[in-house]
């Protein structure tokens, strides 16, 4: 089951993501649940350093898979952390729709 973790500070804004584990809904190469998954994620960490224009720190497990983390960094402009705030929610929303329609692959702590 792939587990998703979203930390929020005081003021409810979204500065951290994590990724674990497998979906095995399929076998490898076929299983829709971890590309679901996986797109969206590499999605948001790509449009976090493109689009915001911001450096977070990222850890993946880029051998075995079933490993990702994403933590803003504190010093961000307004228009930074603006930018990577929607992307972030945007990720959030979406992990939602997968774990609704995949739940016995996904779960998301908040």
């Amino acid at each position: 089951m792939i587990q998703a973790q979203f930390e929020r500070d005081q003021a409810g804004v979204i500065h951290y993501f994590r990724l674990t584990g497998h979906a095995d809904s399929g076998p490898y190469g076929s299983d829709i649940v971890c590309a679901a998954v996986s797109a969206v994620a590499i999605g948001a960490v790509n449009g976090i350093e493109q689009i915001a224009a911001v450096k977070p720190k990222v850890k993946a497990d880029s051998v075995n898979g079933g490993h990702l983390e994403c933590r803003l960094p504190r010093q961000m402009n307004t228009e930074q952390a603006k930018t990577a705030q929607v992307i972030l929610v945007n990720l959030l929303l979406s992990m939602e729709s997968i774990a609704e329609n995949y739940s016995d692959y996904v779960m998301i702590k908040k």
